[in-house]
């Protein structure tokens, strides 16, 4: 299941989605969740950094924050940067806490069948082993200026 989402869901979701949590954001420019959060936010997307390890320091304007409940207010989407053994307790932590959340994303190398269920019974979508700075770009029609194939047809030049 982790890899059969369509065009159509993932154009979806990234168009609904305003405000994104990042779990496991780190403040090495040179870190995947660095350029992906940052990427985000440069797109319009509010984006609030989570890291315990970095709580009370800024990135990219916002404060970064311990953990998904130290967020004040609701999220559209919950974006996971960490590996898949530790994906159930912030699944279970975003459920409780954000009663508005659509989407549960997980990075790419990132998998957890049975968190992915939990939040598919709460009617929220999961995306799983996909990077949404990657799809957003392929999507949006940003990738092609790179030489990649993006199977999206577009008339900007």
């Amino acid at each position: 299941m982790s890899d059969s989402y369509s065009d159509s869901l993932l154009r979806e979701i990234l168009t609904r989605t305003r405000r994104v949590a990042v779990v496991g954001v780190s403040l090495n420019p040179v870190r995947p969740s660095y350029y992906v959060a940052r990427y985000l936010s440069l797109k319009k997307f509010k984006v609030v950094p989570v890291n315990p390890g970095h709580a009370g320091e800024t990135l990219f304007g916002q404060t970064v924050v311990a953990r998904l409940s130290d967020i004040e207010g609701d999220v559209d989407m919950v974006d996971i940067f960490r590996r898949s053994e530790h994906v159930p307790p912030i699944v279970e932590e975003a459920l409780e806490v954000f009663p508005g959340l659509r989407t549960i994303w997980m990075q790419i190398g990132v998998v957890h069948e049975g968190a992915a269920e939990m939040a598919r019974a709460r009617g929220v979508d999961v995306v799983m082993n996909r990077c949404p700075k990657i799809e957003y770009q392929r999507l949006f029609g940003e990738l092609r200026m790179g030489g990649f194939n993006t199977g999206v047809i577009s008339s900007k030049l």
